[in-house]
């Protein structure tokens, strides 16, 4: 694709935007050299990877490549078996960080429904090994772990235990000559332990000489009686820092195994983080894929320039290549001619690059070779070019390289010339561009290319709607419809004398005026179609609303139907809850009296004819359960809970049934015969405490723990406002069983988190804490974990 074009259509500023989105070196190298392809395979596939990006992250939020840094210097020392510093090391643990992280957010798809980029995120390696033993041996760009090694540990023991020595006799020294010193203190000097010595008195402190001040008042004096210990901790430091090479060596030497792993992770990264950033893209714009075809077919809904305020903007419907291959654009100016023609434009190379386009679901592209157009004023001082000439510069070229693969844009054909010679020239190169079937779209104000797009086979008019009555355009685009020329009615809006308007009129020749009266009569003609359209759009949503508000009227009577059934109901079962009440409180009477048991018959008799009483007097509940497949006699067993349906109670089958199919059941104090028929096997009921269901006993807590933050920031607070707030907060996430939290303290004079760390060793549910490691907040936080 030609580098003007892009240019020309504000491709670059779409790029600009894009890599606002990347966040990853390589990322943006990639962002910043997309470029429209001309395979359709090629564009299909950069067009799923955009889609299926967007799907992630509409259902996962976005991804985070943040923190890969390009590494490949690293890269090409490690496979010279060269080691790496404590920067690079440090890159390299940020991008298998990512790498973890970026894999982990890959994992949240479902397996069963794999995409584009499932193999992407499944080829991630974080070499959580080489990550951690990174991060052991590492603090920070300037500081080694004292456990990176036994001897390294060891070697700072001893460097500490002589500068204890140094400090010891250098004090003792101090005290004994106050007298010949300028500051009773010790400083370094060259990386010596020395004592600042007044001039005069410099014989009377035997040693060597290392500083002496700007004014030459003090000299800074290695007593002799150190410099042997001085000597050792030099000794020991040069050790010391043999002993960071051989770990930053091991440490390479590890990452060099697994060289295969961080180039792979490095490329996925850079490609997932340019994948993602023209999903974030489309989001922004509120994009949607376009389909491709090799016909030179393009049809835009609802198209809007991605550039402009889309609250602003006016959706452009177009099509172009299917029934006709050209399209001649006219109206008046800022009608939004050239930003029609743009749009189109811009969607091609938009969609050819595997962006999304901000137009609707069902918007087609096609793929060409090539994109040419010709917009704008370009005139050229320096070549003395008048902008006639300019534009017919470009023109030439197009000619000359255009083809039937190509998508051709001209913004103004042949303007700024003499008008007859002009539109001469006009239908002279769209007639060329016709003959070769190149697709091409073409502002104009002539009306002899109204004329031309009339009467030529796979030419079509369409114009930028403008309203005469507010001077204004609208800005909608009318495919088959050629602009009207509206230079007499703007005129007499203005104020433009009517004689005048008359006698030009008389200036124009028949067939031009007939052809404007032609135009002006479909324009007529459209605008009582659109109104009827939408007439008829009204009274079809009238009468949708009516359907609606009359379903919803039948809803709530039947909702009031049933709740009337169900007020029945609740009736009917109280007066059955009283009657088994009074039934059952008859019995005890009788039991308390010692006739209970003189008639098992009576007590029978009497419960039968309670329930045909019932019966007779109360309907059928409506909403009691449905009956499920009769219960079979093999079905049943003592103990089993069945439901007695004529009675609608409860109990518990006593006696099996026989060969009658007649059982017995025990009903609270009541033990009743009925037939298998007549009962229904009901399952286990939940548990109930106090009435209602009973809670999860972690219900509690995992509700806290869904609200509680795993971080509490204190900076800005005083020792005296933050311990009470750490001591809640500690509180709440211990009873939410979080298993460790951040705590941001910040690093300030230290007194702040000298209080915290303090309070948490007094805490018996703390199990341990420590200051932040590099990536961690270092100093400025502590992590407490709980037991």
């Amino acid at each position: 694709m030609n580098s003007r074009v892009l240019k020309t259509l504000e491709y670059d500023k779409i790029i600009r935007r894009l890599l606002e989105k990347t966040a990853t070196p390589l990322g943006t190298e990639k962002a910043a050299g997309l470029v429209p392809m001309d395979e359709l395979e090629d564009i299909e596939q950069a067009q799923q990877e955009t889609s299926d990006a967007l799907s992630r992250i509409y259902a996962f939020g976005p991804v985070s490549c943040s923190g890969a840094r390009d590494i490949r210097d690293s890269l090409l020392r490690l496979k010279i078996q060269a080691s790496l510093s404590i920067t690079e090391l440090l890159s390299v643990n940020a991008l298998l960080k990512a790498a973890y992280r970026v894999r982990s957010y890959g994992m949240k798809q479902d397996p069963e429904k794999p995409d584009s980029l499932t193999e992407r995120f499944a080829a991630l390696v974080p070499c959580v090994q080489l990550q951690h033993e990174i991060e052991r041996c590492i603090i920070s760009e300037d500081e080694i772990a004292d456990d990176a090694s036994a001897r390294l540990k060891s070697i700072r023991r001893k460097i500490s235990a002589a500068a204890a020595k140094v400090r010891s006799e250098l004090n003792a020294l101090v005290a004994s000559n106050s007298g010949y010193l300028r500051e009773n203190v010790i400083t370094m000097r060259n990386g010596r332990y020395c004592v600042p010595v007044k001039q005069e008195y410099r014989q009377q402190v035997p040693g060597m000489i290392h500083d002496e001040s700007g004014s030459g008042s003090t000299v800074f004096i290695e007593p002799l009686g150190v410099v042997r210990l001085n000597n050792e901790i030099r000794q020991l430091e040069i050790d010391e820092q043999k002993e960071i090479e051989a770990i930053l060596a091991a440490l390479s030497e590890q990452a060099a195994e697994n060289i295969d792993a961080l180039e792979t992770d490095l490329t996925l990264l850079s490609e997932l983080d340019f994948i993602f950033a023209k999903a974030a893209l489309a989001r922004d714009m509120d994009a949607a894929r376009p389909s491709f075809n090799y016909e030179k077919r393009i049809r835009i809904r609802q198209g809007r320039h991605p550039l402009l305020d889309r609250s602003k903007v006016v959706p452009i419907d177009l099509t172009l290549g299917d029934s006709f291959y050209q399209l001649i654009v006219t109206g008046p100016n800022t009608g939004g001619k050239t930003v029609s023609l743009k749009t189109v434009g811009l969607f091609q190379l938009m969609g050819q690059a595997g962006l999304h386009i901000p137009a609707f679901e069902g918007s087609e592209l096609s793929v060409f070779r090539e994109v040419y157009a010709d917009i704008g004023d370009e005139q050229s001082i320096e070549q003395s070019l008048s902008t006639f000439s300019s534009h017919m510069v470009n023109i030439v070229e197009i000619i000359d390289k255009a083809d039937s693969d190509s998508l051709v844009l001209l913004d103004e054909l042949c303007s700024g010339t003499d008008p007859s010679e002009g539109a001469a020239l006009a239908i002279a190169i769209l007639s060329f561009l016709s003959r070769l079937q190149v697709r091409t779209m073409a502002t104009t104000h002539y009306s002899e290319l109204k004329l031309y797009a009339l009467s030529t086979e796979g030419v079509e008019n369409a114009s930028c709607e403008f309203n005469v009555a507010t001077l204004s355009p609208t800005y909608r685009l009318l495919i088959g419809i050629p602009g009207k020329s509206n230079a007499f009615a703007i005129s007499k809006k203005l104020g433009l004398p009517g004689y005048i308007i008359d006698e030009a009129r008389t200036h124009l020749d028949t067939d031009t005026e007939r052809f404007e009266d032609v135009i002006r009569q479909l324009d007529n003609n459209r605008r009582t179609i659109e109104k009827e359209k939408l007439r008829i759009r009204s009274l079809k949503e009238e009468a949708r609303t009516l359907r609606d508000s009359l379903e919803k009227q039948e809803a709530k009577l039947a909702a009031e139907k049933e709740r009337i059934l169900a007020g029945a109901n609740e009736e009917a079962r109280k007066l059955l809850a009283e009657t088994k009440e009074q039934v059952d409180r008859t019995i005890r009477e009788l039991n308390r009296s010692g006739q209970g048991g003189a008639s098992l018959k009576e007590l029978e008799k009497l419960r039968t004819e309670t329930r045909e009483q019932l019966e007779k007097t109360m309907p059928a509940a409506k909403d009691e359960p449905k009956k499920k497949a009769a219960t079979k006699a093999r079905d049943l067993h003592i103990g089993d809970g069945v439901l007695v349906l004529s009675m609608n109670l409860k109990g518990t089958v006593s006696t099996l049934p026989d060969q009658k199919g007649n059982l017995f059941v025990q009903m609270g104090i009541l033990r009743t015969q009925v037939h298998v028929s007549d009962v229904q096997l009901i399952e286990e009921e939940t548990v109930h405490v106090g009435g209602k269901p009973a809670a999860s006993p972690h219900s509690g807590s995992f509700s806290k723990a869904m609200s509680i933050s795993p971080e509490i920031n204190l900076i800005g607070k005083t020792v005296d406002e933050a311990l009470p707030e750490l001591d809640k907060y500690l509180d709440d996430a211990y009873l939410a069983h979080l298993e460790k939290v951040r705590i941001v303290h910040g690093r300030g004079t230290g007194a702040l988190r000298k209080a915290v760390q303090n309070r948490l060793k007094k805490l018996s549910y703390i199990a341990e804490f420590h200051s932040g490691e590099y990536g961690e907040g270092d100093t400025g936080v502590t992590i407490a974990t709980f037991r």
